[in-house]
């Protein structure tokens, strides 16, 4: 029986309080394949009670209690992996490999990460005569986007439960039936009543009360910029800490050095994965002016060897964006480009030929593109680079810098030494040299405009921990 309609709650399936219902959209086909239900206010007063209600025994719960649960949360997630698979595929328009091989396998990275990173945790230590404790802050609130769902989901739970705090989750109601899943997940598991908790609905009537909730000790926020300058502001109100990993517009820097042929295509790629719908994608590639349209020509070539369609297409390797508001932006916003005189080189407004339904993008490539330009400055969301000549490694890393952004971003050379004084240069929360593979246990937040906290592995433990210093508890 489905619980798409339901709130998971105290431990158990429950109707809204106020009946509504949302359509949940499959990006390829345009059309509703299933709804979900919006709560309201009084639903989340009903979740936050709950896991208030749970939190004085779940925090006193030792170490190795929590690892257990947490192992135990791994193995059902094993058990439902095609599942969350199929439904992101479905509720993203992911093709079938990028739904399988990424997003729902990025879930089991992350719990395996957060269960290796427990077990190394050390929550107390002694100064002297004083103890300093390490305990979960309380109740959270967790409030996380649709584009990478399983990775900030289970980011969040996963060192939620490694602290002892429990929770209420609003995921994105644009792709919210992985998450649904996972609850599914949750309960299986054995997971104590009102430890988890999850309430769906929109940003005003669900999101903004849990950041606003005098009884939700911390929030914990992944999405647009803009949305989390409302959350901050809403939980000023109550004092509670705020955890925002927010927007991006990543600087790729190729140095002269390097192979551009390689780095190159595979920034294309970066850039492009997952329909170009990834904060940290790097989108602004800065590339030696004298071999700029060197640079346009590789570009051009792999940015037309992604095949976009059908996400149940073997061969397709890019999927739509996923909805119309996504769409209609992003067609905006090439608009923009070509209309301030960046060159187009490849792609531009429009479907793909041959694909009249669903919210596929032309995978785009601009270059000549200034750093004043709107498709520089902007988050775009979508498979769109913007391409910008440098004359000096200077000018390479003060237009990297030049951003209100500071996520990620990237360094390509042959030179390792040189990468690293670059990096070490560059103003954002996550630095990739050469391309490496993605790493549970790499710290991932950002500077500036980008949020505060960081997450994964240990470092996300620590952020749902307060410090106790109890003095005079004597030499142990």
């Amino acid at each position: 029986m489905s619980n798409n309609l339901k709130f998971y709650i105290g431990g158990q399936w429950v109707d809204p309080v106020k009946p509504a219902t949302i359509d949940v959209i499959n990006p390829a086909t345009e059309e509703a394949f299933t709804q979900i239900s919006m709560g309201s206010a009084a639903d989340v007063n009903k979740a936050v009670a709950a896991a208030k209600a749970a939190f004085p025994k779940f925090s006193q719960t030792s170490k190795a209690e929590r690892v257990a649960l947490l192992k135990r949360i791994l193995a059902e997630y094993n058990k439902r992996f095609d599942d969350i698979a199929k439904a992101v595929s479905d509720e993203m328009g992911a093709p079938m490999s990028l739904a399988t091989d990424s997003q729902a396998w990025i879930g089991r990275a992350h719990l395996e990460a957060t269960i290796k990173s427990l077990e190394e945790f050390t929550f107390e230590e002694q100064r002297g005569e004083t103890r300093i404790v390490r305990e979960g802050i309380g109740v959270v609130g967790l409030i996380t986007p649709w584009n990478w769902p399983l990775n900030q989901i289970v980011c969040k739970v996963a060192p939620a439960i490694a602290a002892g705090c429990t929770m209420v989750l609003k995921p994105s109601e644009v792709a919210p039936i992985n998450a649904i899943i996972f609850a599914e997940v949750m309960h299986e598991a054995g997971v104590p009543a009102g430890v988890f908790n999850l309430v769906n609905g929109d940003g005003p009537n669900v999101g903004q009360v849990i950041a606003g909730h005098p009884d939700v000790d911390m929030v914990s926020f992944t999405g647009s910029t803009r949305a989390g300058i409302i959350v901050a502001k809403t939980a000023a109100d109550t004092v509670k800490r705020v955890s925002q990993e927010l927007g991006g517009k990543s600087p790729n820097i190729i140095l002269p050095d390097a192979d551009l042929e390689t780095a190159v295509a595979k920034g294309i790629q970066n850039c492009f994965s997952n329909s170009g719908q990834s904060c940290n994608a790097p989108t602004r590639m800065l590339v030696p002016a004298g071999r700029h349209d060197e640079a346009l020509k590789i570009a051009k070539k792999t940015a037309e060897a992604h095949k976009v369609g059908d996400p149940k297409s073997a061969d397709t390797v890019l999927g739509p964006v996923v909805s119309e508001i996504q769409f209609n932006k992003i067609q905006d916003l090439i608009e923009k480009g070509i209309a301030e005189g960046a060159t187009l080189v490849t792609g531009g407004t429009g479907r793909p030929d041959g694909l009249n339904r669903g919210y596929y993008v032309r995978p785009t490539v601009f270059g000549n593109v200034k750093n004043d330009m709107t498709i520089a400055r902007e988050e775009i969301f979508g498979p769109v680079i913007a391409i910008m000549p440098y004359e000096t490694e200077e000018q390479a890393i003060a237009i990297a810098n030049d951003t209100v952004y500071g996520l990620a971003a990237y360094v390509q050379a042959k030179d390792v030494n040189k990468a690293r004084d670059v990096a070490r240069r560059l103003r954002a929360g996550q630095v990739k040299i050469n391309y490496p593979a993605w790493n549970a246990f790499t710290p991932f937040g950002g500077y500036k405009q980008s949020g505060n906290g960081r997450e994964y592995a240990d470092f996300g433990i620590h952020d749902f921990l307060e410090t106790k210093g109890i003095g005079g508890y004597g030499e142990v």
